[in-house]
């Protein structure tokens, strides 16, 4: 792609232009981090509720109650 002649690239307007865009997927990735734990957090509870519900006697032979 060419660029036009009378266009002249801006280094400050560019390094600005980068900044706002780091910050921004700081920001999504911040949030992203945030609904990742709390998935995390939800499946652990889960599993938790689940091992409280199964009888000890239903596991499995050779099997450590999930306390891997």
């Amino acid at each position: 792609m060419s660029r036009d002649p009378d266009q002249h690239f801006d280094p400050a307007a560019a390094g600005v232009s980068l900044a706002a865009e780091a910050a921004l997927l700081e920001a999504r990735l911040r949030l992203l981090q945030e609904a990742i734990d709390t998935v995390d957090a939800r499946i652990r509870a889960t599993s938790e509720a689940l091992r409280r519900l199964r009888p000890a006697d239903a596991l499995p032979a050779g099997s450590n109650s999930g306390n891997d």
